[in-house]
């Protein structure tokens, strides 16, 4: 069976993301990324981080088609307050407040986007129902993935 905990042996993707980091910290220096990300020239790089704005209502009178030519507007505090309503938060000062007292396992679905997971074996699963189940008879550490799951098998 795969081991239900976390594993231990991440891969550092990229640099500045270890695993010693407060949870604030790893946000803060994540939504620095994801502000170059939205703000690129590539619409391939800005238009998921500027999806995931519109999704998570940090500018709900904006379209994804309306605020791709305003991307360089974007200030780092959309992109962190994307952030903390992603995991859970109404807004970045909630966040920022509450959490560096929350398991560092809130960050997974960030850590995954880094390729932090990456010498691991996944499964993906469309809800964390079905990828529950699966654990229980399979092992495997899950994350939670917007609405979707995914089971990173570690020995």
């Amino acid at each position: 069976m795969w081991s239900t905990r976390f594993p231990h042996a991440l891969h550092i993707a990229e640099p500045g993301f270890g695993g010693t980091l407060a949870n604030t910290d790893f946000l803060r220096r994540y939504a620095k990324r994801l502000l170059r990300a939205a703000r690129a020239e590539r619409s391939s790089e800005a238009l998921p981080i500027l999806r995931r704005i519109v999704a998570m209502q940090v500018t709900p009178e904006i379209s994804v088609a309306e605020l791709y030519p305003l991307r360089a507007s974007l200030q780092l505090k959309h992109v962190l307050h994307m952030l903390a309503r992603e995991i859970g938060f109404p807004n970045w000062e909630s966040c920022a407040r509450q959490a560096d007292a929350r398991p560092p396992a809130l960050l997974d679905r960030y850590r995954f986007e880094l390729g932090m997971f990456r010498d691991f074996e996944t499964n993906w699963f469309a809800d964390m129902a079905i990828a529950q189940d699966w654990q229980r008879e399979h092992g495997g550490y899950l994350i939670a993935y917007g609405s979707q799951a995914v089971a990173i098998l570690a020995h």
